[in-house]
């Protein structure tokens, strides 16, 4: 794969990056309509492949911010079209690398020499590239190493980015109105947590030192003294990504090992330690040779609040969903009900909001809930095909709900995905043992 000498960093230049992606997507349509001119009944694949295809493509030499935003969309499987879903799923673990003068260069900035002066050996080439990092596989002392280098200018360049993205956001979500900053800003603080590589190390030792006597779960050891703001070094550990291990066949048992290891491992999170690894894509897992799973980037770390918490399970529980008086409280205390409302949209959104938590919460309230199963599934497909084709939704203002939600649906939606993948059938209260 070709390397990357440079980056743009600067606001003019990576908004230049996207007018040139604008023009391309532009050019698409063109085609597309011309072509239906001459075949009405064309349907919107090809369009879509193309799009895709260009939207990556410039956001891959830009990294950062605008690549992150498209890899947290892949995970919306039933939210976009096919086509971006795997393009853009590539932003996980297949993007353009540095060159391995740039990564020299990135060492000396931050840890005062080169990788060759503090490794035993160091591989130029990285392993892994994704939306704001590389990996590089290293020696020292006997041991494997991955070391993790962020790339130049992702951290200066978040806000900026973010207000490229901003526009297309709006119109894909119907957000309205200055209530819609509140998302924005709780994106790029996350974003701008993510790229402080110190707080991530301190976030890793704490979670998985927390998380240590749960079942079948493994993490890498951190080393302080070979990272940095913007370096991280940690053992190198073996494994599939999962996302690699679910494309062949597995056993059923070994699916629901591995699936109610990682179902623990994110209610124990959540409900033992009121934060949560936010990141659930099959990058940031392993599968190791004895079936054990392998968590490995704790980046993204969403805080979890009382006042949000607490609402927030208990429209898990179907009793509450089903009692009217109780389900309007805690729409309101969530933030999805305003007092601003109008009659149509409190009869709209209540009615939308209790079709989807019975759908979602749905795994919460049996002993056992079986991820693999097609009609859960086609469920939520037939849920999201009905509403992105009602008319009356985009009359509605969009912006629903508390900001804790962005971070918190992501985290659901990509674990049940996760789990969807190893067709795991789990025990739904197993991870309350670990409580105690």
């Amino acid at each position: 794969m070709k390397t990357l000498d440079s980056i743009p960093t600067g606001k003019i230049e990576r908004a230049g990056k996207l007018v040139k992606t604008g023009v391309k997507i532009g050019g698409n349509y063109v085609k597309y309509y011309g072509k239906k001119m001459v075949n009405p009944e064309l349907g919107k694949d090809e369009l879509n492949e193309n799009n895709a295809e260009d939207i990556y493509d410039g956001l891959k030499s830009l990294k950062g911010s605008a690549l992150k935003v498209a890899q947290m969309l892949s995970m919306e499987k039933n939210l976009l079209p096919r086509a971006y879903v795997d393009k853009f799923s590539l932003s996980q673990f297949s993007v353009p690398p540095l060159s391995a003068p740039l990564v020299r260069k990135t060492f000396k900035k931050y840890l005062g020499k080169y990788p060759e002066e503090l490794f035993d050996t160091f591989e130029k080439d990285s392993v892994n590239a994704a939306s704001i990092g590389q990996v590089h596989k290293a020696t020292k002392d006997g041991k494997a190493l991955a070391v993790k280098i962020q790339y130049p200018g992702v951290a200066e360049s978040i806000s900026s980015d973010l207000a490229l993205v901003k526009p297309i956001a709006i119109r894909m979500f119907n957000l309205q109105g200055k209530d819609s900053d509140k998302y924005f800003k709780e994106v790029e603080n996350k974003l701008i947590e993510e790229t402080d590589y110190l707080l991530e190390i301190e976030q890793s030792i704490e979670i998985t030192e927390k998380c240590s006597a749960i079942k079948n779960l493994k993490f890498p050891k951190y080393y302080k003294e070979l990272s940095s703001e913007r370096i991280i070094t940690m053992d190198w550990m073996q494994g599939r990504h999962l996302s690699e291990f679910t494309k062949k066949e597995f056993d059923p048992e070994v699916g629901n090992s591995i699936g109610q290891t990682l179902w623990d491992f994110y209610m124990f999170q959540i409900h033992g330690l009121r934060k949560v690894h936010a990141d659930p894509h099959p990058g940031n897992f392993l599968i190791s040779e004895d079936h054990s799973l392998i968590a490995i980037d704790f980046g993204c770390i969403k805080e979890v609040p009382k006042e949000f918490y607490v609402p927030y399970f208990e429209l898990a529980q179907k009793r509450n969903i089903e009692n009217d008086a109780v389900f309007m409280e805690k729409l309101y205390e969530l933030e999805i009900l305003t007092e601003t409302d109008s009659p149509e949209e409190l009869k709209f959104f209540k009615a939308l909001f209790k079709e989807m938590l019975s759908l979602f919460t749905s795994p919460f309230n049996e002993e056992y809930f079986d991820f693999g199963s097609n009609d859960f599934w086609e469920k939520i497909a037939d849920l999201s095909e009905r509403y992105s084709k009602d008319s009356q939704i985009r009359k509605m203002n969009g912006n629903r709900g508390s900001k804790h939600f962005l971070y918190m649906n992501r985290t659901f939606f990509g674990l049940y995905n996760l789990l969807h993948d190893l067709n795991a059938k789990i025990e739904v209260d197993s991870f309350k043992r670990y409580l105690s």
